[in-house]
């Protein structure tokens, strides 16, 4: 039997939360397959996970996915504050970018530029400094969110084609 739920605006809460549970414990089980670079511990993983979360349960529920990720890495000692502008912004734009296009490159798009660009920068011009304790240049930051959400994006893509194929996503 194939699972077929409805579109993502419709599923039920109960399943929303499920889906949403099951995605940051797997965000956290891959937490270790990160690449340490300077102060940030880039993960890949964490932007698959984003791609996933922005297109099966939204933009909300994938922010919560984050949040709850980037909170569960830290307090382990599997991430550093920046896990936080270095999650959430990429999962909303994702999310968002599903909802209206129903287009996996334009999700890992999202994934991407809320990252690599607006995660960057917060994290650069904000967490570093206030959190840290830390001043960085902001081009420290870019590249290696950059390039570390485009790699998840592209397994993210990849993840939801086949999502796509099971049925899970419209």
């Amino acid at each position: 039997m194939t699972p077929n739920p409805p579109a993502t605006a419709a599923l039920a809460p109960t399943r929303l939360l499920a889906y949403s549970v099951a995605l940051a414990a797997l965000a956290v089980a891959l937490s270790p397959i990160s690449i340490p670079i300077g102060i940030a511990k880039v993960s890949p993983t964490q932007h698959f996970i984003n791609v996933i979360a922005g297109a099966l349960v939204g933009p909300w529920w994938g922010l919560a996915v984050a949040l709850t990720t980037s909170l569960a890495r830290n307090a382990i000692g599997l991430g550093t504050p920046l896990a936080f502008p270095g999650s959430m912004f990429g999962v909303v734009l994702a999310g968002l970018a599903f909802r209206h296009t129903r287009n996996v490159y334009l999700t890992a798009l999202g994934e991407t530029i809320g990252t690599g660009l607006i995660g960057a920068t917060v994290g650069a011009l904000l967490v570093a400094p206030y959190l840290m304790g830390k001043e960085l240049a902001l081009s420290v930051l870019i590249l290696p969110f950059l390039l570390s959400s485009m790699a998840g994006a592209a397994l993210g893509v990849a993840g939801l084609r086949v999502l796509r194929r099971l049925a899970y996503l419209p």
